[in-house]
């Protein structure tokens, strides 16, 4: 791919994650943060168990619906250790509980509501990775 087709998937996928948060908000009342989504999964589980499952399924099912469209996975590269990626999700997972939500939830949802919360919280994730970036590219 070349140009502005580069972004095709990027833009498409995007627009795909808009529609579901807009999607969650609108018809069940509820915020797409794929933490609280998740979390909710564990015993003890609610009620409301369906469309978490549908949702979470939804979220493995994209990149086998993007093979079988393209015929080819998606190009991804980890430049990391097995245990430089379970530390980060450990840490990811301690986050989402200590701000109460995830990226999807404040970055999304939150922002897109315009809540005050969220908007510390993105500000946080994003000066946080700035900052997480600059030191693995300067000093370490």
């Amino acid at each position: 791919m070349s140009g502005l087709t580069s972004y095709l998937p990027a833009f498409l996928g995007g627009v795909l994650i808009g529609t579901s948060a807009a999607l969650v908000l609108l018809l069940l009342g509820r915020i797409a943060g794929i933490s609280g989504i998740v979390a909710n999964l564990l015993p003890p589980v609610g009620a409301d168990w369906m469309w978490r499952a549908a949702f979470v399924l939804g979220l493995i099912g994209g990149p086998l619906l993007f093979i079988a469209v393209t015929g080819a996975p998606p190009e991804i590269e980890i430049a990391a250790t097995p245990v430089t990626l379970v530390v980060a999700g450990l840490l990811v997972g301690f986050g989402t509980r200590l701000g109460s939500g995830c990226t999807s939830g404040h970055g999304v949802c939150g922002l897109a509501r315009l809540s005050p919360r969220s908007i510390v919280a993105v500000a946080t994730f994003m000066a946080t990775a700035i900052l997480t970036v600059f030191i693995r590219s300067h000093v370490l």
